[in-house]
């Protein structure tokens, strides 16, 4: 038994006074610990805000015309307008023998659309909304991987010239053409979860069209037609860029790995941008 001080109390076991405290602090990490988790889990399973998510979607026209115009130049081949590659797959079947472009053109196709079914199914399946914070940020992260594997196949893959990467069906010049091309659509698949069905980044044709048939064209305020603007506008600069870059020392290998670093500062995006009010 613990005799009385001086003050006639108790002796308190200094001992038992640290252990308590170490345990007490212990359950407050732990507590801490899973308040945090839960709200990350809360944050990354909320649907992204609608408001203001267009000027992702915009920014995609930028890695679009990069990505085009560098294939174009490297390749000669699409891999993003699908338009063009139906016309180059159509002219090969009609003349198989002139050229091996509608190859790698009926390549980019097909891909991207096994990726169209990919992706699609990938925001209905695996999550009620489409618009789920961890679904694009997934989705766009996958995309990313593509484009940064064809941009390796061509950073430390075989050589060759330019001419000989134009004709040649080899699997250094058909892997990340179908790479390139199965992600592709994944831009117009988030277009289609955020309700802009206009912003797919892959069609160009339809949005000259609404452009300039548009009654309130020349309206002080009219969000849809700024964004008609804003989205070829963005393509060329990609495209300029794209050129430029992938007939310069960067090559078509230096434009993939910089469309795959805009494609992971769209993910932040989606991890950072606002979620939808409850």
């Amino acid at each position: 038994m613990a005799s009385p001080n001086g003050y006639g109390a108790l002796r308190v076991n200094s001992r038992s006074n640290t252990n308590a405290d170490e345990e007490q602090q212990t359950l407050l990490d732990g507590s801490n610990q899973t308040s945090k988790l839960a709200g990350w889990r809360k944050n990354m399973t909320a649907d992204v805000r609608r408001d203001w998510a267009d000027l992702v979607l915009l920014a995609c026209y930028i890695i679009t015309g990069l990505l085009d115009s560098a294939s174009i130049s490297t390749w000669g081949s699409f891999v993003s307008m699908q338009t063009g590659n139906t016309v180059y797959f159509g002219l090969g079947i009609a003349a198989p023998h002139e050229s091996t472009r509608w190859i790698k053109s009926g390549t980019s196709l097909g891909c991207f659309c096994i990726g169209s079914v990919f992706f699609s199914s990938f925001h209905r399946m695996l999550s009620p909304s489409p618009k789920r914070r961890w679904v694009l940020c997934a989705s766009f992260t996958l995309q990313m991987l593509f484009i940064a594997g064809a941009a390796a196949i061509l950073t430390f893959g075989p050589q060759s010239s330019s001419e000989e990467k134009k004709e040649s069906i080899d699997w250094p010049v058909l892997v990340p053409i179908a790479l390139v091309a199965f992600q592709s659509c994944g831009q117009a698949v988030a277009s289609r979860a955020l309700k802009y069905n206009a912003l797919t980044s892959v069609v160009l044709t339809s949005i000259y069209c609404d452009l300039f048939s548009d009654a309130e064209l020349l309206a002080v305020h009219n969000p849809e037609r700024n964004r008609r603007v804003g989205a070829p506008t963005l393509l060329l600069i990609g495209a300029v860029l794209g050129g430029v870059l992938a007939r310069s020392t960067v090559g078509a290998a230096g434009v993939l790995w910089i469309a795959a670093a805009m494609k992971l500062i769209v993910v932040i995006s989606w991890f950072l941008w606002p979620a939808e009010k409850e």
